[in-house]
């Protein structure tokens, strides 16, 4: 069976999956029809030149159209879906291609070459409900109320339960993604820049900056333990002057995202125990994700696992639970362990208890936790543990009752490599797991 074939045998079943969550969502929030705009191309202030577009997850929940504004799905509870396609004519951009492919005979298509001639084509009467950005006042419709609470709240809450379709779009970001880090490594080892990194990722997975689904991350040195840091430094480090590389970067498969860190040492150093030691784990947190789980409970293990790290290694000298009650291992790892992940990278609906949009406390102390809720088959999370020397926190451990457990010298020896960092995406499945990431790892090594 080739790619194409699978994905056409995944999506009625992933289809009917949406179209049963709209109907739900319409009967309760007392709806009769849904609107779902992709988005309009934004502009520059004071420039004639465009954003990268982005179109509306609500919109690619329905279809794999990712570059495509001013489109719209149109659905009442029961009918077969409507989507608008906007292909403009002209010669200053390529147009889209004709509207093609598995998932094309399971709409009613109607294509126009000007936005504004969709708007006569929207419901004009009844309760409709908008979905999206309506930027440009020009594509809001006259008719509808945009984006309501109760509706979409359903909608977020549901959305962590994916389809057959969904999981293979997300294996097959994996193994993009698996293929570009592994010629970031290979650049890293070659002395290449940062720019020359992040060039060298983009080309292997064959995907542009606008492409990914987020910013990569592309660090050496001290620049790992700025969480998200954003620069791509384009100046070389002279031999011996460079000793680690974390690369946070993803890829996208039909508007779905992966997710993924690796850390690398320059040379055969304690900074490479550290990162084994960290991989060893991650593993072990990726083997906890079953149905009935608690998220919270994992980044509290993933804690344990950091506070017996540092214990191990010698960064700090009182036992681990001590350390971890004390609260000293948030200086060393400041996030949470993860987030939904789909199509968005950070997935929406990590915080919501029910349906109606109840949201689920955050543990006290953990601020910058992504996801409280229990875990069920068909959810994915990324797993993300990491250990950083961050001078601004650091400082104040060192101002706080426990500076005495720490071992000072240690740590400063450690300020240059930044830190670690190791995610993998992860689908929980009926009795545990599957890791999607080292999946795709593992085929390329094969």
């Amino acid at each position: 069976m080739n790619d194409n074939n699978k994905l056409g045998e995944l999506y009625p079943a992933h289809l009917e999956m949406v179209r049963r969550r709209a109907d739900k969502a319409l009967e309760k929030s007392g709806f009769d029809q849904l609107v779902i705009f992709s988005g309009s191309e934004r502009f520059k202030l004071f420039d004639d030149a465009p954003y990268p577009f982005f179109a509306n997850p609500q919109f690619k929940a329905w279809l794999p159209l990712t570059e495509h504004p001013d489109c719209f799905v149109i659905y009442r509870g029961g009918d077969k879906p409507k989507l608008i396609y906007f292909q403009p004519e002209g010669y200053w951009y390529a147009p889209p291609e004709p509207p093609g492919g598995y998932w094309a005979e399971h709409f009613d298509i109607t294509v126009i070459n000007e936005a504004a001639k969709a708007l006569p084509l929207l419901p004009d009467s009844g309760r409709v409900a908008l979905l999206g950005e309506f930027a440009d006042e020009k594509m809001r419709p006259a008719n509808g109320e945009v984006n309501p609470g109760e509706l979409v709240n359903y909608l977020d809450f549901h959305r962590a339960w994916k389809s057959a379709y969904e999981i293979e779009c997300m294996r097959r970001a994996n193994a993009i993604a698996a293929r570009a880090h592994r010629a970031a490594e290979q650049a890293f080892r070659s002395g290449a820049s940062e720019l020359e990194i992040h060039l060298a990722y983009c080309q292997s997975a064959g995907q542009p900056d606008n492409e990914l689904p987020y910013s990569s991350i592309v660090a050496l040195n001290e620049h790992g333990a700025v969480l998200h840091y954003q620069n791509w430094s384009s100046s070389r480090y002279a031999n011996g002057a460079l000793h680690s590389f974390l690369i946070d970067a993803g890829a996208s498969f039909n508007g779905y995202a992966a997710d993924v860190t690796r850390t690398y040492s320059a040379s055969d150093s304690g900074f490479s125990e550290l990162i084994e030691r960290m991989d060893r784990a991650q593993k072990h947190l990726c083997a906890l994700l079953k149905p009935g789980v608690s998220y919270p409970d994992v980044h509290f293990a993933a804690h344990r696992a950091v506070a017996k790290i540092l214990s191990e290694m010698g960064f700090v000298k009182i036992d681990p639970e001590a350390s971890f009650d004390a609260g000293i291992t948030r200086t060393f790892f400041p996030h949470g362990v993860g987030h939904y992940i789909g199509l968005q990278v950070h997935d929406v609906g990590g915080f919501m208890a029910d349906e109606d949009g109840a949201l689920q406390a955050k543990p006290d102390g953990h601020p910058f936790l992504r996801l409280t809720r229990e875990l069920d088959d068909g959810h994915v999370m990324t797993i993300e543990p990491g250990l950083y020397f961050i001078d601004s926190l650091l400082a104040s451990l060192a101002a706080s009752e426990h500076a005495k457990h720490i071992d000072w010298d240690r740590v400063e020896a450690y300020r240059k490599f930044g830190g670690v960092r190791i995610e993998d995406d992860v689908a929980v499945t009926v009795n545990g797991s599957e890791n999607l990431t080292r999946g795709a790892l593992d085929k390329l090594a094969a």
